[in-house]
């Protein structure tokens, strides 16, 4: 009789086992899975802005819905506006110069034009910028060399 009692108590302690390890294995998944999600903002919506109305930006600080702190945000917007009144804050910006003047760092005349004409749109580009970046590729065609 007691050998049977035995056996009947391993049983259930065993499954008790194996349950509790799939209920913390699956919530663990979950957490993980939650954790990562949540800090992956949508590719299409970076949460800024760009009205020029500083109580709209203000209000959009305020709610959270930026890729930034509300008081580096409530920050920018001051020093914004500030500059605006003041007639420093550049609205016009020129792409195109600041993109070409990176090329500048090219000294050889092959390697700079290559960066212009990547630059010119003259490449295929892949990714976004809220992706992490816009990527160029061009591919160039070289003739070989006789030896």
């Amino acid at each position: 009789m007691l050998t049977s009692l035995s056996s009947r108590l391993h049983c259930p302690v065993r499954l008790n086992r194996m349950g509790k390890g799939v209920a913390y294995f699956g919530l663990t998944a979950l957490l993980a899975l939650t954790a990562a999600t949540a800090q992956v903002a949508p590719l299409n919506s970076t949460g800024l802005d760009a009205s020029g109305n500083p109580r709209s930006e203000m209000a959009t600080c305020q709610s959270g819905s930026t890729q930034q702190d509300g008081s580096a945000c409530a920050k920018e917007v001051r020093n914004a506006n500030a500059e605006k009144r003041e007639g420093k804050l550049d609205t016009g910006a020129d792409f195109m110069a600041n993109a070409k003047k990176r090329c500048e760092v090219f000294t050889e005349g092959a390697d700079k034009a290559a960066c212009l004409s990547r630059v010119e749109s003259e490449a295929k580009l892949d990714g976004s910028v809220a992706g992490g970046g816009v990527l160029r590729q061009q591919e160039t065609t070289v003739p070989a060399t006789a030896k």
